[in-house]
């Protein structure tokens, strides 16, 4: 039978790892799909680079109309990574009726609804589900897995790189700036490790899946971001005190029909799933009115399980193929958008506050807090070592986010507080 022939857009780490995994198991793909794959033309910066797998130099190519534009390419794979060019060019492969599997969360967060729209029409797939959570099929639990169920909640540990930082800033009591340096070296984190402790490489994976799991469109700008620069060893410790572990932690939840989307460093109790999820692993617990709680574990990036991702979207794109119902699986969003205002969000909070050490500061505080209706679940006051100064940590029970940024102004407000130290979202219960 034909082979399928392929156009892979980069040859970086995933591609290299797709073109791994293509070469070596043609005995798999043949006996899933029926016919053999091949990969016609790979589109590079530079025909004289060194590779990290060998490959007909025949292959390679510059000229990316040599992939978009070629009548025999059925598939394109597109592991290259940018937005506003790479979709100039998706959107030219698709216009030529050529299939698309892509990696690229920052396209799909920012183009995903552009991009299926212009697929269904010209009757293409568009697959993307090594976009999320490298290779754990989370996309395809929601879509497929889950379909019949209505998804209420998703959190999960969806940027390796954060998770690694903190792990081992909780487990070693390792400074932040050394512990990036160190992922860095590994290859975890990139020479501009921005997008990562910013929050904002979660925060695309984040409207990604509450877009597929809401059935609402949801933007990158629907999603509320905090990263994990300003987190300090202190915060970590009274973490632990209070029977936490800190990590970075995407919440796409839904109540009625309103949701909230976001991601921030959230304090989870030391017995949750996802609180011993550590280094580079990523994770997504799933909340469903049918099935309960599950969680999706495993390698976030790299290689090989990002690779594994596309390669499973490519059989899917080529299944479709072979039974003619290409550019039918995508469904539009059922739902308009409808996000939960301040009042509608409800969470425990931590805070952590440096006040004057004199008679009554406490009963002062803990008086602003029950004006707004909030009472808390813990309390640690401690001396500091600066004279006339005090510590004390707070966590709430819950309260809604409305009351909370009401309590913090005040609390700015207010001449007996020195300084508001911290404060993080806390899901569950803690030890003590």
């Amino acid at each position: 039978m034909k082979a399928i022939s392929i156009g892979l857009l980069g040859l970086g780490t995933v591609g290299t790892g797709v073109v791994k995994i293509i070469e070596s198991h043609q005995d798999k793909l043949m006996h899933q799909i029926g016919c053999p794959v091949s990969i016609k033309k790979i589109l590079v910066k530079s025909l004289s680079k060194e590779r990290q797998v060998p490959v007909d130099s025949s292959l390679l190519t510059e000229r990316v109309e040599d992939i978009v534009e070629d009548p025999e390419i059925d598939v394109v794979i597109e592991v290259m990574g940018g937005v506003d060019e790479t979709r100039s060019l998706l959107l030219t492969a698709l216009q030529n009726k050529k299939h698309i599997v892509t990696a690229n969360k920052d396209l799909m967060a920012l183009y995903g609804p552009e991009l299926l729209s212009t697929a269904t029409e010209n009757g293409c797939d568009l697959f993307y589900e090594a976009s999320v959570a490298g290779g754990i099929p989370i996309l395809r639990g929601l879509v497929d897995g889950l379909a019949s169920d209505r998804i209420t909640k998703m959190m999960g540990i969806v940027n390796g790189t954060t998770n690694f930082i903190l792990t081992k800033m909780s487990k070693n009591g390792s400074a932040y700036e050394d512990v990036l340096k160190q992922a860095q070296e590994l290859g975890y984190a990139e020479a501009d490790p921005t997008s990562d402790v910013s929050g904002m490489d979660a925060a695309r994976k984040m409207a990604i899946l509450a877009t597929l799991g809401f059935s609402m469109t949801i933007d990158l700008d629907d999603v509320k971001v905090h990263g994990i620069t300003e987190i300090s060893k202190d915060d970590l410790e009274y973490s632990k005190k209070l029977g936490y572990t800190m990590k970075l932690i995407g919440i796409a939840s839904r109540e009625g029909e309103k949701v909230e989307v976001s991601v921030q460093p959230t304090l989870l109790p030391e017995t949750h799933p996802l609180a011993s999820v550590n280094d580079e692993y990523n994770a997504v617990y799933v909340y469903g009115e049918a099935v309960g709680e599950t969680m999706f574990y495993g390698p976030g990036a790299g290689s090989l399980p990002t690779a594994t991702a596309v390669v499973s979207d490519l059989v899917g794109v080529i299944k479709n193929m072979r039974l003619g119902v290409n550019g039918r699986s995508t469904v539009a969003p059922q739902y308009p958008k409808s996000l939960k205002a301040p009042e509608d969000i409800n969470a425990k909070f931590f805070i952590r506050l440096h006040v004057s050490d004199e008679v009554g500061v406490l009963a002062n505080i803990t008086s602003i807090f029950s004006e707004h209706g909030v009472s808390f679940d813990k309390i640690l006051q401690l001396p500091l070592k600066q004279k006339e100064s005090s510590e004390i940590v707070l966590v709430t029970h819950r309260a809604s986010l409305f009351n909370f940024e009401n309590i913090m102004q005040e609390l700015i407000d207010n001449p007996r507080v020195k300084e508001i130290k911290s404060t993080y979202r806390v899901e569950g219960e803690g030890a003590i």
